[in-house]
């Protein structure tokens, strides 16, 4: 009994250490997206400086998963919740990543007027973050109903994104001297949707843990 209490121990420790690096992943998606709008370059780096963070919460989480492993020899949903952390560890980091990549279009648009006011990329922001948020709860709860509704919300996310690719393509169109700014806001659109999927994962691996099959849920 004494061996099982301090295996769920260490199983709520690095439960933690997810939802930590989830907080800081959050955290960097709304700073990246604020940064644009705000066209505020000290905020985008911020950003960038603060991934070696995120890099190294990833880092621990893998040791902690390998040491469980080695330990205590996990088997049946046990071992499935640990591979589950692992895989979420490394789609958060992604997400990290494309965090990044977006702050570095603000600093590329810095010296640029917007040809118009930003409207659907920081509402497909304020969801991006959302299914995030909500894919961690639900990996906490470990609830595989919740997760599967909330992946359905991917594809706003897409719709956002369909949208924004059509008004750039027709605004570079009329205008070739908006090609650089378009190209880039294209590419912020481009970093948000591969949030989403990165969410809609993070929900497939949510069934994976508790109903131990995986699902296509994108």
């Amino acid at each position: 009994m004494a061996i099982r209490s301090q295996f769920d121990e260490k199983l709520n420790e690095l439960h933690q250490q997810l939802l930590s690096m989830g907080m800081m992943v959050e955290e960097a998606v709304y700073k990246a997206v604020k940064s644009l709008i705000d066209k505020d370059v000290p905020l985008a780096k911020s950003v960038i400086d603060g991934d070696k963070d995120i890099n190294e919460a990833e880092i621990g989480i893998e040791k902690s998963c390998f040491s469980l492993i080695a330990l205590q020899q996990p088997v049946g949903s046990d071992l499935r919740r640990i591979a589950t952390t692992l895989k979420v560890a490394t789609d958060l980091e992604r997400m990290a990543d494309h965090a990044v990549s977006f702050s570095k279009t603000t600093i590329s648009l810095k010296d640029e007027q917007y040809a118009k006011p930003l409207i659907d990329i920081p509402k497909m922001g304020e969801l991006v973050q959302k299914i995030v948020r909500d894919a961690l709860g639900a990996y906490i709860k470990m609830d595989h109903k919740a997760a599967v509704e909330i992946a359905k919300q991917d594809d706003v996310i897409d719709e956002y994104f369909n949208k924004v690719f059509t008004d750039l393509i027709e605004l570079m169109g009329k205008d070739k001297n908006l090609i650089h700014q378009g190209s880039h806001l294209l590419l912020a659109a481009q970093y948000l949707e591969r949030i989403g999927d990165y969410a809609t994962n993070i929900c497939e691996w949510i069934v994976y843990m508790s109903e131990g099959k995986m699902v296509e849920l994108n």
